[in-house]
């Protein structure tokens, strides 16, 4: 099998990866349904406010680490198959870490429900060096900035999706990797990647909007991640 059909065959085993609930499954190690209780969310967020603080790390690892592993994987076959400067690269790189985003956002484990993206857009943002490694840690900035002032995790969530796409565009124009031109999709996928994320949040904004969303410290959780 050659590189190029190793990439090909990563899109659906991505998907796959991103569909395991690991957040649902610590639950379950500690006799709860995560989905029914506090917020109901898989993700981070909400086992960590059920079970404690080590529990949010463990599972926002594995969540970024299902994202993160097979964009790795494929930047490693992607040099393999050329040195060259080509969009298609790119876009075929990013398609991978899609893939495991949308499982995570719409798991084929649970009926096409799933987490919010925080985490696994975490894990392609990181395993998309340099490109958008180094915008992310504005965005990461803009993030802890964001939670200390509002200590709403929700609004960090998003304000660092929305972010991030702005901190590309400025970073590649400033470093000449052409946003607008053979790295088109790059700039493309950090605008669905915020449009995702944010519409992911689209309870939480009603909750904000009512008066109803909790902060950072209040017993209820709220899912962000």
């Amino acid at each position: 099998m050659t590189a190029s059909q190793l990439i090909l065959l990563m899109i659906p085993v991505a998907y796959l990866l991103g569909s395991v609930p690991f957040g649902l499954l610590v639950g379950w190690t500690r006799g709860i349904d995560v989905r029914k209780a506090g917020s109901g969310n898989i993700g981070a967020t909400n086992v960590g406010r059920l079970l404690g603080k080590r529990f949010f790390f463990l599972v926002f690892i594995l969540d970024m680490l299902k994202s993160l592993v097979p964009m790795l994987i494929v930047g490693h076959l992607e040099y393999k198959i050329s040195t060259t400067i080509d969009p298609l690269l790119y876009f075929e790189w990013l398609l991978v870490g899609f893939a495991a985003m949308f499982g995570h956002m719409f798991s084929v484990f649970l009926k096409f429900k799933g987490g919010k993206g925080v985490a696994t857009s975490a894990g392609i943002i990181l395993g998309l060096w340099p490109y958008y490694t180094e915008p992310a840690i504005i965005t990461l900035l803009i993030f802890t900035i964001v939670l200390y002032t509002t200590r709403y995790m929700s609004i960090a969530s998003m304000s660092a999706a929305i972010s991030f796409p702005i901190c590309y565009l400025i970073m590649a124009t400033a470093r000449h990797w052409a946003p607008f031109g053979h790295q088109w999709p790059l700039t493309v996928f950090s605008i669905l990647l915020a449009t995702l994320v944010v519409y992911k949040h689209r309870t939480n904004i009603q909750r904000l909007r009512a008066g109803t969303e909790n902060r950072l410290g209040t017993k209820k959780a709220e899912p962000s991640v």
